[in-house]
């Protein structure tokens, strides 16, 4: 992989180099294909119609989705099969949406509550047998779902609303803690098997067991699940790195930047330099665990402490001479997903040189 920033790109920038990105997609699907599982990747990590594209190319069965606005923006792209992975109160205008969606593509949805269920089999009426509902299900994560003897009540609430019940699905999100991902699938895979008997001793059939996180992914642990969800393998990011989740060679996405100001450790002042890209386009997410707000692929020692709106700090080691003003560095942001909501376009890279430019389609689809 060429490291250096293209002549022609003005920083801040994002840029995306596809052949890594490729690599990723590839990796991912012949580890899913291998297990026979189906591969149905979140694309609310690079929302871009294109990258969409290259996974359903690779053998992704569809797509998975963070709300009723990606999905439109995904639909009207192409896509066919859309599952949008969280619970939903549905009132009449998301009912409205959700039947225009089922006219195009085949859309499942989330829900983990007798109530939730029963609104939304209301709000659609008739048209309630066109939307599938997965149950979710709490394996560790402590967000939403419902714990794995619940399951029961919710169903039987969603099919006296007139809904289809596809099957159940889970996000281990505490696998994003360093040491957690094995421990995290293996939680994921016990929720999932006893929430799916239960609903198969209660005569439901089960359909769809979904489940995955990129930490979880491409672990060689057992698992009950149909298909898996991960999103952030197709760029990696800082957190990844530091779960020891990818490696340096599997960062597709990072951000392109600038040093505007520069400071030895005269006087007792840090060594650090000061680049062009802060929380506006980096993201300020940094987990309590997290070594800082970034990495530098180059310079793997460097530290990203502290974020302006449009500026990061970054302390120097001392093992590496510090860069002059307007040296060109690339950034890894701690979690990629923020970081594409911020642009309305991405540089794409190969070997060095600026190939295309994509726009983030789904940008800002928040509801």
């Amino acid at each position: 992989m060429n490291h250096a920033v293209p002549d022609g790109i003005v920083t801040p920038a994002i840029m995306i180099d596809v052949d890594v990105l490729d690599r990723n997609i590839q990796r991912m699907a012949s580890s899913m294909l291998s297990r026979a599982l189906r591969l149905r990747p979140h694309v609310k990590t690079h929302k871009t119609l294109e990258i969409a594209a290259k996974q359903l190319a690779a053998g992704a069965v569809g797509l998975t989705v963070a709300t009723i606005g990606e999905a439109e923006v995904f639909a009207a792209g192409g896509a066919t099969d859309i599952f949008i992975a969280y619970p939903l109160w549905v009132e009449a205008h998301h009912a409205e949406r959700l039947r225009k969606l089922a006219r195009t593509c085949s859309i499942a949805v989330g829900t983990d509550s007798a109530e939730s269920a029963t609104a939304m089999g209301r709000q659609l009426g008739a048209d309630a047998r066109s939307i599938d509902v997965l149950i979710e299900v709490d394996s560790g994560h402590h967000r939403s779902g419902v714990l794995p003897g619940e399951v029961v009540d919710v169903a039987r609430a969603a099919a006296a609303s007139g809904l289809n019940i596809a099957g159940v699905f889970t996000f281990p999100g505490h696998s994003y803690k360093p040491g957690m991902p094995r421990d995290a699938a293996g939680n994921e895979n016990e929720a999932l098997g006893r929430a799916s008997a239960a609903l198969e001793h209660a005569g439901f059939e089960v359909r769809t067991i979904s489940g995955g996180s990129t930490p979880t992914a491409l672990l060689d642990a057992e698992t009950l699940a149909t298909e898996l969800r991960p999103g952030v393998y197709v760029f990696g990011d800082a957190q990844q790195l530091e779960l020891e989740r990818c490696t340096w060679n599997d960062i597709a996405l990072t951000v392109a930047a600038t040093v505007v100001s520069r400071h030895e450790s005269d006087g007792g002042n840090v060594r650090r330099v000061v680049v062009d890209a802060g929380s506006k386009i980096l993201g300020s997410d940094r987990p309590d665990w997290a070594t800082g707000y970034g990495r530098l692929p180059e310079y793997r020692e460097a530290r990203i402490t502290a974020l302006s709106e449009h500026h990061a700090t970054v302390v120097w080691p001392d093992s590496e001479e510090l860069p002059a003003l307007g040296t060109r560095l690339r950034l890894i942001p701690n979690h990629v997903c923020l970081a594409m909501n911020l642009v309305d376009e991405v540089t794409v890279v190969r070997e060095g040189a600026v190939v295309d430019t994509w726009k983030v389609a789904a940008r800002g689809r928040n509801n």
